[in-house]
């Protein structure tokens, strides 16, 4: 082992997920490679590192560190250039020169205990002044949380997002209950909880508070892929041979949890406590707004709008003013906004408020741009926020509901159960519900799947939309959906907007695929490749799938270069101009899972870049610090369920047996149906063919048709 003291020069390459660097090294006699862990190291920072030689057969001698220790820079060159690395936000190179040629070697001492000297420096305020300490202060309680955190096998990256959320008490939280990071961070999963908890001594596979944190987890698990509730046998003996726990200690923290109200047992079916309610009280409420039937009024329906209609536009209109509550489902084509249209032309004339909404900014705008109307996202027309300190809220609920005389919600096949349920909460018996979407179409994101659950129930009354209409089926995209949609192959002889290329490796369907974004389909559309031509894949993973395609997008379409300014965060590398996607709802910022939106700045001092997102009403900014950079990914391609209720000019997909897994009807429907223009499938018809015959559909658990039908033959339709 030896010793070495010096300054950092400069880094050579790192990374954020698990903190290895390579770095040029300056000591007092010679300039050296230092190799190992160095988190939030910057250039210009003095160290002190434990290590020993080695000798790299391409690199040559370096030494690898196996601890180190930072010291205060104590040369004029030193503290300029620690303080212009990026590390500090707030400061960059041209800032730091001006602060150390006004403070010298006294710079970091101005900067600790009189940090008010600082406004001497042009450029710089009281509030500018404050902001720099703190970012000093807290770069330092970070690196001495390091060498805690390094040994219980915490990285780099999620060590500053743990200190950013805990502050102070980081390290007593992880010592206390290493598991509620699994709980109350992004990005940290049980099984990072448990390795820290294993390096801290908490070895006991059975104890109670490891396998209680243990099913509270796998529950959520399941319910992002979808379930509201869990099989009980058959989760306990998952859950079991995960933990390594005996059933017993499995069972016995279920009944704890049950005692706590955290979960609840039904029937054998588990269900983390909120979701049995919102089953409960969505089965409930619907019921009570279907008794309260408006009263019977004449539809004054103009001569001329009625000619315009097909019969069952004119009964799903009909039966809209009539019902509490009406369903209204149909494939591309059958006349669903031009149905919307007419309704809301109808109850404008019979003087009644009409509201409009669709789950998603996205959807909420072409609801607009279809109607001419007024759109919101569910989120925004129940008046949602957040407070740091209080967490959510919602402005309407059965306490302030909403105001108006019918509400229609369209793409409902997006709805999820908690955002379902806080609807109908809003929802006021006697104000009439109208839900509109694809049931064809891949069930929503979240938990739950309302709009078959609804179908299924066979209690809320329903019109299906079934007539193609003339302008509708001179598109081929719309005559291929219904086609793929009822197994038979798409067509694609004489069709000027839906495409085969035949390609079979995955390495061709690539370079294909960035062909066409890049030169064939810009030249020939005379469109914009980033804004008017969106990549589905149906797969995160494999060579056609979302990330490499991402990757390689990316370098055709915005390489960077040239000095242009990029952040790195784990494999991911951000640069502006990049079209990106928020993959959680962050509600402080009021951004949610799915939204796109394109870097606008990125800001090395203040170590945060921008980006805009387009909504239902206008253009709004979202400012991400380096360490939040986990919730964005580029966006050139994404999945076809994060592509729902959005349409794009152009939607190229790749159709290989590499997908196998996936390559479903209704996932293949949900994509197509995404384009207007154009659809471009890359592949072969072999897997094409496996696709439209597998009508097999994800099945999800969920107890809400059965709640509403039982719930339904014991009241009865007028004795809730």
């Amino acid at each position: 082992m030896a010793e070495l003291e010096g300054i950092v020069e400069r880094i050579t390459f790192h990374n954020e997920e698990n903190g290895y660097t390579v770095a040029r090294f300056k000591t007092a006699t010679e300039q050296l490679t230092v190799v190992g862990v160095l988190p939030n190291i910057s250039a210009g920072e003095s160290l002190r590192l434990d290590g020993e030689w080695t000798e790299h057969p391409t690199y040559g001698r370096q030494f690898k560190l196996e601890t180190f220790e930072v010291l205060p820079p104590v040369t004029v060159e030193g503290i300029t250039r620690y303080l212009g690395s990026g590390l500090i936000k707030g400061i960059g190179p041209v800032t730091a020169k001006k602060i150390v040629a006004a403070f010298g070697l006294e710079t970091l001492k101005v900067i600790a205990e009189t940090p008010e000297r600082l406004q001497e420096v042009e450029g710089i305020g009281p509030q500018k002044a404050t902001k720099i300490r703190t970012a000093l202060e807290e770069q330092k309680q970070i690196q001495r949380m390091m060498v805690f955190l390094r040994g219980v096998g915490i990285t780099p990256a999620l060590a500053t997002k743990i200190y950013r959320h805990y502050g102070e008490q980081a390290a007593t939280v992880i010592r206390e209950n290493p598991y509620r990071l699994a709980d109350e961070l992004f990005g940290v999963g049980f099984k990072t909880a448990d390795h820290i908890a294993g390096l801290l001594g908490q070895k006991d596979p059975a104890a109670l508070e490891r396998v209680r944190a243990g099913v509270l987890y796998f529950l959520r698990k399941e319910n992002e892929e979808g379930h509201v509730y869990v099989p009980l046998a058959a989760f306990v003996v998952s859950v079991s041979k995960e933990l390594t726990a005996p059933e017993a200690v499995v069972q016995r923290a279920i009944a704890d949890l049950e005692e706590e109200k955290a979960v609840v047992v039904e029937a054998e079916r588990l269900y983390l406590a909120p979701f049995y309610w919102f089953e409960r009280k969505v089965a409930e409420k619907l019921l009570m707004l279907l008794q309260m039937r408006p009263a019977d009024r004449p539809l004054l329906f103009p001569a001329e709008e009625l000619e315009t209609l097909t019969f069952e536009q004119r009964l799903a209109v009909e039966k809209a003013l009539q019902e509490g509550v009406l369903m209204i489902t149909g494939g591309p084509g059958t006349g669903k906004t031009t149905t919307i249209r007419s309704l809301i032309r109808l109850c404008q004339l019979r003087r009644e408020k009409v509201l409009l909404a669709a789950p998603t900014g996205r959807a909420a705008k072409r609801l607009k741009e279809a109607t001419g109307e007024e759109a919101k996202t569910i989120h925004r027309l129940l008046e949602f926020g957040y407070t740091p300190g209080r967490g959510l809220s919602y402005g309407r609920d059965d306490k302030r509901p909403l105001e108006a005389d019918i509400v229609i919600i369209d793409e409902v096949s997006m709805v999820d159960l908690p955002l379902f349920y806080q609807l109908l909460k809003a929802v006021t018996p006697g104000t009439r519900l109208v839900l509109v979407g694809d049931q064809d179409q891949l069930p929503s994101v979240g938990p739950g799947s309302v709009l078959r659950d609804l179908i299924a129930s066979g209690e809320i009354p329903l019109v299906r939309l079934q007539t193609i209409f003339r302008q509708a089926k001179e598109s081929m995209i719309v005559t291929n959906a219904h086609r793929i949609n009822a197994g038979k192959m798409p067509v694609f002889q004489g069709a000027g907007d839906f495409f085969l290329i035949n390609t079979e490796a995955p390495e061709q369907i690539v370079d294909e695929i960035i062909r066409l974004v890049t030169v064939r389909l810009p030249r020939y559309l005379k469109c914009d490749p980033v804004e008017d031509i969106q990549v589905l894949s149906p797969m995160r993973k494999t060579i056609t799938g979302v990330e490499n395609l991402n990757t390689l997008l990316q370098q055709a379409l915005n390489p960077g270069g040239g000095g242009a300014v990029e952040v790195r965060f784990g494999e991911r590398v951000f640069r502006r101009r990049d079209k990106v996607m928020q993959i959680r709802n962050n509600y402080g910022k009021m951004v949610f899972n799915g939204d796109l939106g394109q870097i606008v700045q990125i800001d090395p001092e203040e170590q945060a870049l921008t980006v805009m997102f387009t909504d239902e009403q206008e253009e709004r900014l979202g400012n991400y610090a380096y360490e939040e950079l986990d919730e964005l990914v580029l966006a050139y391609a994404i999945s076809v369920h994060k592509s729902q209720g959005s349409e794009y000019p152009v939607v190229i997909m790749p159709v290989t047996t590499q997908h196998y897994i996936l390559l479903q009807r209704n996932l293949l429907y949900t994509g197509i149906t995404r384009a207007k223009k154009m659809v471009v499938l890359v592949g072969t018809k072999k897997a094409l063919a496996i696709a439209v015959q597998n009508n097999k559909v994800d099945d999800r658990y969920s107890w809400l048709a059965p709640t509403i039908a039982e719930l339904a033959s014991k009241v009865g339709r007028q004795g809730f």
